[in-house]
């Protein structure tokens, strides 16, 4: 019981809070823009017709009270945090009457998938060779790949998604321009390959700029470990470098990272903006660059409460796991 209590608890009680703070201040910023949703609701609808100003006001009625924004703030709010409790966010203001949970659903299947897989195998890469290259530091191949890194670490995101996307699309036409996949969806072979296939590249330019970031952090890191004294005990005890190196130098590395890790894959919920819209990726980070060129506030609002929620929940399996990888933290 003192575990739960001392431990647990004041860290499911912070994630309480966080999600509290979130959804308020979710709730509160779109009600303080310039812009109300229903009147640019209305003038699309009505803006290459003639509507009786009577029928008019009664949409307007009627989409106040559909999308709960009629009343002082505070009822709204309450019945803000009633929908969001039975995990209704409302229709889509420009899809309407499609349900916001339905586009997220939609869209999060290939989000989790690309962005799942690609932060994976970056964080093991990253991790792995800049161990090594810190480990071996005075080796060949270590300052090369260190040389080759650091050449492409500083470049944008967008440009080595661009470059990427010319190349491999209009100069050596290997994969296709857009899309998430070809054919019916199946657990067919046929379609998981199609799946595979739309998604390499999207998924190698976050493998790209994720390792490299990475990279510099564990070998900063392992070059740190390197000259600890365990680290130069363990040498002159004649210890193999391979167990130095996985049980001493890879494994303290991994430590800081592994927050780092977590962290990347709460933030999933959020979707790959850029690389959805550079690639014409269908996930959640197209959903919401559309939302945001449409002022569709409630499919924006859906999808910053599950991006809240995500990382706030990352954040507090970290904190509860984190006694199993380093066991100098313990409750005393």
């Amino acid at each position: 019981m003192k575990l739960f209590w001392e431990y647990i608890l004041p860290r499911v009680v912070q994630w309480f809070v966080v999600i509290f703070v979130g959804v308020t201040v979710t709730f509160l910023i779109p009600r303080l823009s310039p812009n109300n949703p229903v009147d640019s609701a209305i003038g699309r609808l009505t803006g290459f017709q003639t509507i009786n100003p009577e029928a008019t006001l009664a949409m307007r009625e009627s989409l106040l009270d559909m999308y709960g924004l009629e009343g002082t703030l505070f009822e709204q709010y309450a019945r803000f945090w009633g929908r969001i409790l039975k995990g209704d966010l409302g229709p889509s203001f420009t899809s309407f009457p499609t349900p916001v949970t339905s586009m997220i659903g939609t869209g999060l299947g290939w989000t989790i998938g690309l962005l799942g897989t690609s932060i994976l195998i970056s964080w093991v890469l990253g991790l792995v060779l800049g161990s090594l290259a810190g480990y071996f530091r005075h080796a060949r191949w270590a300052k090369l790949l260190e040389g080759a890194v650091i050449t492409v670490y500083p470049v944008p995101y967008y440009i080595l998604a661009f470059i990427l996307l010319i190349l491999f699309t209009f100069y050596f036409p290997l994969f296709p321009l857009v899309g998430g996949a070809r054919g019916t969806p199946a657990f067919t072979w046929e379609y998981i390959s199609s799946v595979l296939y739309f998604g390499f590249l999207p998924a190698l330019s976050i493998v790209i700029g994720g390792t490299a970031f990475r990279f510099i952090m564990s070998k900063a890191l392992a070059s740190t470990e390197v000259t600890s004294d365990y680290v130069q005990y363990a040498d002159l005890a004649a210890i193999p470098k391979r167990k130095i190196l996985f049980f001493y130098v890879i494994r303290n590395t991994m430590l800081p990272q592994i927050t780092d890790l977590a962290l990347t894959l709460g933030a999933i919920f959020e979707g790959a903006l850029i690389t959805e819209i550079v690639f014409g990726y269908p996930g959640i980070g197209y959903v919401l660059f559309n939302a945001i060129n449409t002022a569709d506030y409630n499919v924006i609002m859906g999808i910053t409460l599950l991006s809240i929620v995500g990382i706030a929940t990352a954040s507090l399996l970290v904190d509860l796991m984190y006694p199993l990888f380093d066991p100098r933290v313990r409750l005393k």
